[in-house]
């Protein structure tokens, strides 16, 4: 989302735009948590989103970047490509991360463009 504003300049009465480009959205990143033991609070609550960035401003302003949104998850967790169900079993995709120690890391959803 940016901003079109319009340039005033004493001068220049068709100066043109000036408005800036709004921020980019956080990423959602999965951290290995050696406090994490469950992955129970996913469960109950599984769609989680990060912050859109914020609007641009006149006179060429970008706007800011949006938080990122950390999830701790246990360690040894193991983050599959989710694919439809095949007759009655799920059967999970292929491995995307393997959070064996404290503090790996896994960008589920890099942040888009503003």
């Amino acid at each position: 989302n940016g901003s079109a504003g319009v340039r005033r300049e004493k001068y220049k009465p068709l100066a043109g735009p000036n408005g800036g480009n709004g921020g980019n959205g956080g990423s959602v990143i999965f951290v290995a948590d050696r406090n994490a033991n469950s992955l129970l609070d996913y469960r109950f609550m599984p769609h989680r989103v990060a912050q859109n960035g914020t609007m641009g401003l006149g006179d060429t302003k970008d706007g800011s970047k949006g938080e990122d949104l950390i999830l701790p998850v246990p360690v040894g967790t193991v983050i599959f490509e989710a694919k439809g169900a095949s007759g009655a079993q799920k059967r999970p995709g292929n491995v995307l991360a393997d959070l064996q120690h404290v503090g790996d890391t896994f960008v589920v959803a890099a942040g888009g463009a503003g």
